[in-house]
């Protein structure tokens, strides 16, 4: 899936040190010093940084084709684990840049927008390791799809949701695509056909989100605690349990136990499924080999 992609390199501050960061060549507009996004990865866990809070975060064609880059450099390396995507600024993406949606920009322009968008977020749940949307703010629009297309979503008690496309003209159809398969349809309809935010709270209550925690550095150590648990697993294990989950959740019931049933067996025929079970029954800590290694056919 991944694909050779050029980069150069940056700095930035984060959590009081300096990281190396990865940035596109081709992803910083037009009079824009910093670049759009900013990716560090360290133990495995890769943070993907939306860096353009003047715009509040806007997610532009450029924005998305930068997000793009960072989640798919790399991605079936063993030495990924798990993504962390958040943002700089009070505001983690107010969807769309209304600018690149004019007429003047044409029918042939919306149309790659609009794939684009498509194309990430289907990307987020077809990778073989787990998102982890770190919100500290508003996310609205297409902002708000994104954090329903994470496989785990985190935020600040300040933080809101909301699809406002329909103050604008611009019914929000595509994040109510993410949206309407995160909270129940009914909550879903109201924030899309009245626009207004809901509470991080309540987003939590209706399933938008995993968990609420207090303030910002309550959310660093909820989210890198929560990364560094998915670290200690098998590679290959959480790939193929967040793939049939995938798949199972879009089929009936009988098809879908029928589909996470074969997924256990052949779960079962890895080397590591096989190495779980024993250091249990042993009582020792797994060595895990994070290969598709099988034990038996």
């Amino acid at each position: 899936m991944a694909q050779s992609l050029s980069c150069r390199v940056g700095r930035v501050v984060l959590t009081g040190r300096w990281v190396s960061c990865v940035a596109s060549r081709s992803l910083c507009t037009a009079g824009q010093q910093e670049p759009l996004t900013l990716k560090e990865q360290h133990d495995g866990i890769r943070r993907i940084i939306l860096n353009n809070p003047k715009k509040r975060n806007a997610l532009s064609l450029a924005m998305l084709a930068s997000l793009r880059e960072n989640i798919v450099t790399g991605v079936d390396s063993d030495d990924l684990r798990v993504i962390i995507i958040s943002a700089r600024g009070p505001v983690f993406s107010s969807g769309h840049d209304l600018k690149e949606l004019t007429s003047t920009q044409g029918r042939e322009y919306h149309t790659k927008v609009f794939g684009a968008c498509s194309e990430v977020m289907t990307l987020i749940q077809d990778i073989p390791v787990p998102v982890i949307a770190m919100v500290n703010g508003v996310a609205t629009a297409a902002g708000c799809q994104l954090v329903a297309s994470c496989d785990i979503a985190v935020a600040t008690e300040k933080s809101t949701f909301a699809t406002p496309g329909i103050n604008v003209g611009l019914f929000c159809s595509t994040p109510g695509v993410a949206l309407g398969r995160a909270v129940p349809r009914k909550v879903a309809m109201e924030m899309l056909f009245t626009g207004q935010p809901i509470s991080a709270h309540d987003a939590l209550r209706h399933g938008l989100l995993s968990r609420v925690v207090a303030d910002e550095a309550s959310l660093e150590e909820a989210v890198v605690a929560m990364a560094g648990r998915v670290c200690q697993a098998s590679r290959p294990v959480v790939a193929m349990g967040k793939a049939a989950f995938q798949r199972q959740m879009a089929q009936g019931r009988d098809a879908a136990y029928a589909t996470a049933s074969r997924v256990m067996v052949d779960n079962l025929a890895l080397r590591d499924g096989q190495e779980g079970i024993r250091a249990f029954l042993e009582k020792r800590k797994p060595a895990w080999t994070n290969s598709t290694e099988k034990a038996h056919e």
